[in-house]
């Protein structure tokens, strides 16, 4: 049997890296003290100390998410944990699968990969503040008004935005047209709000078809005849 006193022998609180055991994704990183490791190993689930409420916490007790331990590493120097899991869910409170997401670009990254980067922030950026929305409502906010009235009215936005964007293109004025997409992904990244999609999940569908080689689909007997 370890010695849990070889870990809190330099602090009273260390750090766990959250893992997911099969991916190897980094999932979150809280704060154990020795309670919190020895309930960790009751539970086989895991437990942390927060720092901000002063107490313990089983991740996943609120959300339903918990994080089942199936590994649990130490580093060389003893003063580290690594839980190897297996997440019932979204491990983000913002309903992302990792809290890791935010990026941080390198000036000497590519021209192309710091596009990339922004593109990602941007979004990003504007879905956390559209999530902020939907937890902590604000009076006169337009994206409360649409959670508000629920998923017919968000999906009707959309269907409108969707029209609204077909026709400025089709009246080939530029300007029109961008305004016309960024309200449509407005509206889409509202509804993936209500139906708890992450960003990260699209953004990862994306990136997934980008690598794909020889992706054309099948052209339909009727569009070769209209």
């Amino acid at each position: 049997m370890f010695d849990l006193d070889l870990l809190f022998q330099k602090s009273e609180l260390i750090p766990a890296v959250v893992q997911d055991v099969d991916s190897r994704e980094v999932l979150m990183v809280g704060f154990t003290n020795r309670e919190a490791v020895e309930r960790t190993l009751e539970t086989k689930t895991a437990w942390f100390w927060s720092r901000s409420r002063k107490k313990l916490w089983n991740k996943g007790e609120a959300s339903g998410n918990f994080l089942h331990i199936k590994e649990i590493l130490i580093d060389c120097d003893t003063d580290t944990l690594l839980y190897l899991c297996v997440p019932d869910g979204p491990v983000c409170h913002t309903g992302a699968r990792s809290c890791f997401f935010n990026k941080i670009p390198i000036s000497s990254m590519e021209r192309d990969i710091r596009r990339g980067y922004v593109v990602d922030s941007t979004l990003e950026k504007l879905y956390q503040v559209i999530l902020n929305r939907k937890t902590h409502p604000q009076e006169g906010s337009y994206t409360c008004y649409l959670f508000d009235n629920g998923l017919d009215k968000i999906l009707k936005k959309v269907g409108e935005e969707c029209a609204e964007t077909i026709i400025a293109a089709k009246n080939d004025v530029s300007a029109d047209t961008v305004g016309e997409i960024s309200d449509l992904i407005y509206h889409l990244m509202v509804m993936m709000a209500e139906k708890g999609i992450p960003l990260e999940a699209v953004l990862a569908e994306l990136n997934r078809r980008a690598q794909k080689i020889g992706n054309l689909k099948q052209i339909k007997q009727v569009d070769r005849e209209s």
